[in-house]
């Protein structure tokens, strides 16, 4: 499909198959809470409720959509077995699915998906899955898993761009309605990977809560549905960043984009450094583990009341979907570095001492502020050199001293070249 579909369903009938989900998943799926969240609520001024789909069997609302999708195969299709693509968490879904309803299924799975992801798919499916590593994103193993279909008749569980995924995946925003007592928030954000559970949730929301508004939340390393929105049709991203695993999709689906475009809904996109800031905040003070883009859509309120596309206004009633908890602990080293770097507290340089005596004390006790620290210092002596680089990492104590750093760096004798964010060396190193 190369542009937008006229013949992509109305919302209306999107919305009664959400309905319909809802009746299948009764008694499968958890009915997850909707908690108040005061620390954003304190930020924002606004009420804000976190719908905690990382509390499902599975960790993630994806169960939802496997589940609906697979309950309806008929006999002869459970019999030959099914087959997808994730990034992580669809696997898991599609895996508890396949141990519940005893169909057996093959989960392809990218090489950039966390270890703890691929373990959890071969736990929760057992005997009736087996997974296949293949391809460096999740479009190149979704390509491969199309391929597998064909060849072996297996019935295909989309992720995101089919109507029995995204209305079971819907099923979220009817739950959030529910449990605000049947008064609509004003507000609501859904993170987006393929646009699967937005158009699920936007599609019952614009029918039996019209006044609410949806914003789609992006990684800003992977914005296909923000792409194919602005151009009218599906687009191929040439580069994404797959630091946010769970929505890194290189293209939006040929049937959300069109269901997107009915809702008329907002979509921003939030840094991945920020995604880490809010992850951490989520840890360390609300006590919740939430995977990148389990974080994605309450990392939008991190901007308060000032960011043009949010717009969330105090007084508000506001819900934000934690939409997995699937991490890996090995990757918060990482999350706290981008978490640092964004924020403007970390920063690198290359300085070129002199190989004597006494420069790094000159160093410490001239340049650095009396709340910094260094957290990086890389040296090797030349003994035929006059003065030897160093790499030189610095966490500042307040993020707006940069500017006083920077100024008693320039008034220095040492040559010191700041490492920005532009250079491959700083790829490296973050």
């Amino acid at each position: 499909m190369d542009g937008m579909s006229d013949d992509a369903p109305s919302l209306a009938h999107v919305s009664a198959l959400v309905e319909a989900a809802a009746a299948r998943l009764d008694g499968v799926a958890t009915v997850t809470p909707l908690q108040r969240n005061e620390r954003l609520s304190e930020l924002t001024g606004a009420q804000v409720w976190l719908k905690r789909e990382d509390l499902q069997p599975v960790r993630s609302y994806k169960l939802r959509g496997a589940y609906n999708l697979m309950s309806q195969l008929d006999a002869d299709a459970r019999a030959t077995g099914v087959i997808c693509a994730s990034a992580g968490n669809h696997g898991q879904g599609v895996a508890w699915a396949c141990a519940r309803l005893g169909v057996h299924g093959q989960v392809y799975v990218p090489t950039t998906t966390p270890r703890q992801k691929r373990e959890r798919i071969l736990a929760l499916g057992g005997d009736h899955v087996e997974l296949v590593v293949a391809g460096e994103t999740y479009d190149a193993a979704a390509a491969l898993a199309e391929q597998a279909a064909a060849s072996t008749g297996r019935t295909m569980v989309p992720a995101f761009d089919d109507l029995r995924t995204l209305s079971g995946q819907g099923t979220v925003a009817r739950e959030i309605i529910a449990q605000l007592g049947d008064t609509p928030p004003d507000v609501i954000l859904a993170p987006v990977g393929g646009g699967g559970l937005l158009t699920g949730c936007g599609a019952w929301l614009r029918t039996h809560a019209p006044r609410t508004r949806i914003i789609g939340v992006e990684p800003a390393g992977a914005t296909c549905l923000a792409r194919a929105l602005n151009a009218g049709h599906p687009v191929m991203l040439d580069h994404i960043d797959t630091f946010v695993d769970g929505a890194a999709v290189r293209r939006a689906g040929d049937l959300t984009t069109p269901l997107a475009r009915q809702l008329g809904c907002d979509v921003t996109a939030i840094p991945e450094g920020q995604v880490c800031s809010e992850m951490l905040s989520l840890y360390q003070t609300d006590g919740i583990i939430a995977e990148p883009a389990g974080a994605l859509a309450s990392s939008a309120l991190r901007q308060g009341v000032n960011d043009v596309t949010v717009r969330v206004v105090p007084g508000q009633t506001v819900v934000a979907i934690i939409s997995g908890g699937n991490n890996d602990i090995s990757r918060y080293n990482e999350v706290l570095e981008r978490s640092l770097v964004h924020e403007g507290r970390k920063h690198y340089f290359l300085v070129s001492f002199p190989q004597e005596p006494g420069a790094l004390r000159r160093f410490l006790d001239g340049i650095l502020g009396p709340d910094d620290d260094v957290v990086l210092f890389e040296y090797t002596k030349k003994s035929n050199r006059e003065t030897g680089p160093a790499l030189v990492g610095i966490e500042l104590g307040d993020p707006a001293e940069l500017p006083a750093l920077l100024a008693r760096i320039a008034a220095s004798p040492l040559q010191v070249e700041t490492i920005s964010a532009q250079s491959p060396f700083y790829r490296y190193l973050v």
